[in-house]
């Protein structure tokens, strides 16, 4: 079961709900899991880092010598974020000996994260001089 909580009251309500159903398992002896999380950032944040990322391709503003696709942007805006935001950076050897950054996954962050991801990745537009092809999303 999965709920999207917004306030208290639907919170303690969607509770007694699972105990409900949770209740005659666990008295079968069954185990059962229960999943709390921060809400997962959404399509439409999803969308709008996948088009900074397009435009930093755009842009064809050069990293390491030479210019990099969304991807690669993505995979760079991620890292910068996390250096950033103090959660630092891991390098390990990969299977073949190169060097790789094992990094946090976009699709598992929550709206906060994303939001901060980003504002991060629009600054670092303005500071590289790449132009964002949807001035509205300068808001955050």
């Amino acid at each position: 079961m999965n709920v999207i909580l917004h306030n208290a009251q639907q919170g303690h309500a969607a509770w007694v709900a699972l105990w409900t159903q949770v209740k005659a398992h666990l008295m079968a002896g069954q185990q059962m899991v229960i999943e709390v999380r921060e809400k997962t950032r959404s399509n439409e944040a999803s969308a709008k880092f996948h088009a900074i990322c397009g435009d930093f391709e755009r842009s064809r503003v050069p990293w390491a010598g030479k210019p990099r696709s969304a991807v690669e942007w993505k995979v760079l805006l991620i890292s910068g974020h996390a250096v950033a935001t103090k959660q630092g950076a891991e390098m390990v050897p990969g299977l073949e000996n190169e060097f790789v950054n094992i990094r946090e996954s976009s699709a598992r962050m929550g709206v906060a994260r994303m939001a901060s991801l980003i504002e991060y990745s629009q600054a670092m537009a303005a500071h590289l001089g790449v132009r964002m092809s949807a001035p509205e999303w300068m808001e955050a």
